[in-house]
Formats: structure tokens, C-alpha cells, sequence
């Protein structure tokens, strides 16, 4: 299981690594998909690192069939979310700031399931998703999601 530790700068303790993040509205936009990981057990949208070789987009997608079973496409980039304030520290000593990539994206085919990283799935208003237990770095990137600008933010 990560750790998340916060304080100014602390990110310069770590090695830059990018991630991206799926957001999944329902039709009405009123519901976004969150996944409760195995690891730590926090609620989170579908996420992960990106591999050499891989673009943006191809990580998302990539990501998000892996954890949930689901086909996307990427309709639009919300947010870079650099984190100079937060360091990741795993259970195996790397320790890391994220650089995340934050997309909207639009379900094309496959089946919601459950995966080895993922025990739980649900669509969440953002009015449940302040009851739920969410993974901190996910906490701005849902706000921004919800706040109907059409700009990315740059963080």
C-alpha cells in the first residue's frame, strides 16, 4: 500500500513518474465511476502509470480496461496535476511526485467488472462522493470534473 505524504516541496524527494486518471460520467453527468482499490481500500477513479512507449491516452485507456473491463475513448484532457506538495511512498521504497494526467472519458464497449486491483466499483454523485473514503490526490481532479468549466486546469 502507497502512502501520500504532504508538506511543502516534499515532492523533490522522489522521481517524476506520470499517471492518468479516467473520469466516466453517466449519460446525465450526473454520476462519475470510482473504483475502491485492493490496496488501500479508498475509492478512486480508474488510474495508473504510464510504460515506455505508451502515449497519454493510450495509458488512460489502457488503465481503465484493465481495472474495470471497460473500452474508452478519451473526449477531453481536465487536468495536469503536477504535485510538488505531495510525495507517494510505497510499500517498496520508491518514492515518487506524480505528474497526473486527468481525462474525460466516453464508454465504447466491454463489461464493468471487478479486477485484482479493484474490489468494488459504483457511480457516485459528488455529493456521495464527499461521504466516501477518497484517495487524496484524486480529491481535486473530481472537483474539477464536476465544475463544468471546459478549460484544463493546470495545477
Amino acid at each position: 500500500m502507497a502512502k501520500i505524504i504532504t508538506g511543502h516541496r516534499v515532492g523533490k524527494n522522489g522521481i517524476i513518474r506520470v499517471g492518468c486518471s479516467a473520469v466516466i460520467f453517466t449519460k446525465d453527468r450526473e454520476k462519475i465511476l470510482l473504483t475502491r482499490r485492493e490496496d488501500n481500500n479508498q475509492w478512486c477513479l480508474p488510474s495508473g502509470g504510464m510504460e515506455p512507449g505508451e502515449s497519454a491516452s493510450e495509458t488512460c485507456i489502457r488503465e481503465v480496461e484493465e481495472e474495470t473491463g471497460l473500452k474508452v475513448v478519451i473526449k477531453r484532457l481536465i487536468g495536469v496535476y503536477t504535485t510538488p506538495d505531495e510525495l507517494i511512498v510505497y510499500r517498496d521504497g520508491n518514492k515518487i511526485q506524480l505528474v497526473a494526467l486527468c481525462f474525460e472519458a466516453e464508454i465504447v464497449g466491454g463489461e464493468l467488472q471487478l479486477s485484482y486491483e479493484t474490489t468494488e466499483y459504483g457511480y457516485f454523485s459528488y455529493q456521495e462522493i464527499q461521504e466516501l473514503d477518497l484517495l487524496l490526490n484524486h480529491v481535486q481532479r473530481i472537483k474539477d470534473a464536476y465544475s463544468g468549466e471546459t478549460t484544463t486546469f493546470i495545477k
